[in-house]
């Protein structure tokens, strides 16, 4: 018997048949199962309990985030359990189900216009930092720099997946965003298996594909696109490209057509960023020409996006 909190983590691998061949086989980590629909329960909860312990979170203070949704939702309902009020800054591309699920949780939440650059009073980031600046006794997660969030998925998800998966693991492939689910996992999954390959697929828009072959940002390739939560048109703190072998670009199309065939195919419905990642992993099952194994993280359910 425990609360709700006990709840997150621990979600199930299952093997996706109709994406596997006789060679290679194509294994999906499930983050939907968490209380909130998405991994990033496992980073908020992190977040949460390291802040209490190191006294930096008081009983009645104030959290203050900025988020695409998915750790909004998290921490809207860890602090009603854990009774903090939360501000909460999100894009205006944000889902309206993601939204309206923030709020339902009593999170107070305020849109930026999708047009603010980073670093731009109007971006939401820029807008989450000057409320916790203006706020007394507030907490700000800060999950895009905060290497606590690496640390939850090197600890939980990372761990999680070399057991389910018997240590029988040649290729993990994971959304980057913040770029702590990849991080942490792939780098836990390269200390005790130093052959893996991790690949991560990103948006064309984000910045993260040109930098990762060239070394550089690249403005000039920075565009809108619609799957939400996958890359960035900043580099996060959290992303460390040491980790990555090899970068995989898809169009918002690539990612829904995805998300189409998993559901009619293996029954799951998930979010466009699991679609992205479905995709990146059957471009490499094509291009394997020996046995494998490939683990895929699915961040979330589709039903965050349905409004």
């Amino acid at each position: 018997m425990g609360d709700l909190l006990n709840c997150v983590g621990n979600t199930p691998l299952i093997e996706l048949k109709s994406f596997s061949t006789r060679q290679v086989r194509l294994f999906a980590k499930l983050e939907m199962f968490n209380p909130t629909y998405s991994i990033k329960d496992r980073i908020v909860l992190h977040i949460l309990t390291q802040a209490k312990q190191k006294k930096l979170l008081h009983p009645g203070a104030t959290i203050i985030e900025a988020t695409s949704g998915n750790t909004g939702a998290a921490l809207a309902m860890m602090s009603a359990l854990m009774g903090h009020k939360v501000i909460l800054t999100t894009p205006e591309k944000t889902s309206r189900a993601k939204v309206n699920a923030m709020q339902a949780y009593g999170a107070d939440v305020r849109i930026s216009p999708a047009s603010a650059k980073k670093g731009e009073p109007e971006h939401y980031i820029s807008v989450a930092k000057e409320l916790h600046s203006s706020t007394p006794d507030s907490f700000m997660l800060n999950q895009y720099e905060n290497p606590a969030n690496i640390e939850a998925h090197y600890l939980t998800t990372g761990p999680e997946i070399l057991n389910q998966m018997k240590e029988k693991i040649d290729y993990l492939v994971a959304c980057g965003s913040s770029g702590g689910t990849i991080t942490g996992v792939g780098r836990f999954l390269k200390e005790y298996l130093p052959e893996i390959k991790v690949v991560m697929p990103d948006p064309v828009g984000s910045v993260y594909y040109s930098y990762f072959k060239t070394g550089k940002i690249d403005k000039n390739v920075i565009q809108p696109y619609a799957v939400q939560g996958v890359g960035k048109d900043f580099i996060c703190g959290c992303m460390d490209f040491s980790v990555l072998d090899d970068i995989v670009q898809f169009k918002d199309q690539d990612a829904f057509d995805s998300v189409k065939k998993l559901a009619l195919q293996e029954g799951i419905f998930a979010g466009g960023s699991s679609g992205a990642a479905l995709y990146a992993a059957d471009l490499l099952i094509k291009k394997i020409k020996r046995s494998a194994n490939i683990v895929v993280i699915f961040p979330d359910s589709g039903l965050k996006y349905l409004v």
